[in-house]
């Protein structure tokens, strides 16, 4: 099943757009995880219990795993396995590399470990995204205009009447001849983000951002004008438990902020 062909499935089943972040911190794991042989699994697959199926599936920043070493690795691995095979699963790595680089890491994280989605620096250009694109049931997500601080050095550098960033948009969407390319664009570009979902119906976009970031969610999705989106929320969910919680406490609030999140999204998409 392609990507945008599952994307649709799963948020018109789940009723949802809002995609959960998994960006497991061990320091800041609630105590109840922490005998675990392996908290951050164990913490993850209580916060996938939670949320199926009232969410779009879950984000996962391999930087967080990558840091704990091999045990890191095995909770990937361990996630992945405990995600229900009709949600989305994305790879927030941000790769991009020179071409037989960028063709170990897709076998890696598209062919190995079976992710849907991964995201993707531009900046090496073509050749180091095209190994990605040729997994043609897959989705990569170029990064568009990001919300960090940072992104002002260089996405918005002026190239005669148009910033860097959207010539990268318009290059990629150029060469998308498998229809399997999408942006991630933060969740404050709101006239960005209303600007190309007004040209292009069917371009999926992944919009980090919302909660501990600042992003507003009623803002954003009065700006959206295709379905094709994701809004990833991160820390506003996974730790919105107090460090001491039973299980139970954690359960019930993480449901509830995730379910919020999605009904204050879903309420507002035509």
């Amino acid at each position: 099943m392609k990507y945008k062909e599952k994307l649709r499935k799963t948020v018109k089943e789940n009723g949802s757009n809002v995609i959960v972040g998994l960006d497991p911190q061990k320091e800041k794991i609630p105590g109840i995880f922490r005998k675990s042989g392996n908290p951050i699994l164990a913490f993850n697959k209580a916060i996938i219990e939670a949320t199926k199926g009232i969410c779009a599936g879950y984000k996962l920043n391999t930087a967080f795993f990558e840091a704990e070493g091999l045990e890191g690795w095995r909770a990937i691995e361990g996630t992945l396995e405990a995600i229900p095979g009709n949600m989305i699963r994305i790879c927030d790595s941000k790769r991009g590399d020179i071409g037989n680089s960028s063709e170990a890491y897709a076998r890696a994280y598209f062919d190995r470990m079976g992710f849907d989605a991964i995201t993707i620096s531009p900046y090496m250009g073509k050749d180091s995204v095209e190994p990605f694109l040729e997994r043609k049931d897959k989705l990569t997500y170029i990064l568009g205009n990001t919300s960090n601080p940072g992104a002002e050095d260089f996405q918005k550098l002026r190239i005669g009447k148009k910033y860097l960033f959207e010539i990268v948009v318009e290059r990629f969407l150029e060469m998308d001849r498998y229809d399997n390319i999408g942006f991630v664009f933060g969740a404050e570009r709101t006239d960005y983000i209303e600007k190309y979902t007004q040209e292009n119906r069917k371009l999926p976009l992944l919009i980090p951002g919302i909660g501990a970031q600042g992003g507003d969610a009623k803002k954003l999705v009065e700006r959206i004008h295709n379905k094709l989106f994701l809004v990833n929320s991160s820390r506003g969910i996974i730790y919105s438990a107090p460090k001491e919680c039973t299980r139970k406490e954690f359960y019930n609030i993480v449901k509830t902020r995730t379910k919020d999140l999605s009904d204050e999204v879903n309420k507002k998409i035509i």
